[in-house]
């Protein structure tokens, strides 16, 4: 199953759009998003781009204590329309727990990351790059497994204007260097190939 989208009233405010997203019932299993103001549904990750959020969660284990790594926690860029759901999320405990909310916005995380699916890659290598950088997150991480020359990670980092820098790409295969608060490198070479 591919992704699908879920319309909505044309019109509608960024609140009633959150409400509607947070109300519904949506299928068992599935990662719900709203991607520029469209509710966008997409069936659970492959077992492969799991291991591969597993295999970098396990390379971060040695940031501060005070930066958590949570696993499909939601992002507002409110600008953007969108509530963003990514693999992987680094963010100030702080900022994230004993909240009571569902999300935390943008601005509040460190790090983003991002593993491509077959049925809605150009989400995340279009539209999340611009919600991610107009949102004020410091970095991007984008596991691209279905890229044309062969799957690649790509660091973007430096928003400005809501527009990032593309710091590094490199293939599967070869590691790609976090900046600083992480100063560590991200070894890819384990990652599985589709």
């Amino acid at each position: 199953m591919g992704a699908l989208t879920v319309g909505h009233e044309p019109g509608q405010s960024w609140d009633d759009l959150v409400r509607l997203w947070e109300e519904m019932e949506w299928p068992e299993g599935s990662k719900v998003e709203i991607i520029e103001g469209v509710i966008t549904v997409s069936p659970s990750p492959s077992n492969n781009h799991n291991e591969i959020a597993e295999l970098i969660h396990r390379q971060l284990s040695s940031i501060p204590f005070e930066l958590g790594i949570y696993h499909e926690q939601t992002i507002l860029v409110p600008s953007r329309t969108s509530a963003y759901i990514p693999d992987l999320v680094v963010a100030p405990r702080a900022d994230v727990v004993g909240k009571g909310e569902q999300h935390i916005p943008a601005a509040a995380a460190e790090l983003v990351l991002e593993v491509t699916s077959q049925s809605n890659a150009s989400h995340d290598r279009i539209s999340k790059v611009a919600g991610y950088a107009a949102g004020g997150v410091p970095l991007y991480l984008l596991a691209d497994r279905w890229a044309s020359g062969g799957p690649t990670i790509t660091l973007y980092g430096d928003p400005r204007g809501g527009v990032y820098r593309a710091l590094r790409t490199c293939k599967f295969g070869e590691a790609v260097k976090l900046p600083a608060p992480f100063d560590l490198e991200i070894d890819t070479s384990a990652f599985p190939v589709d």
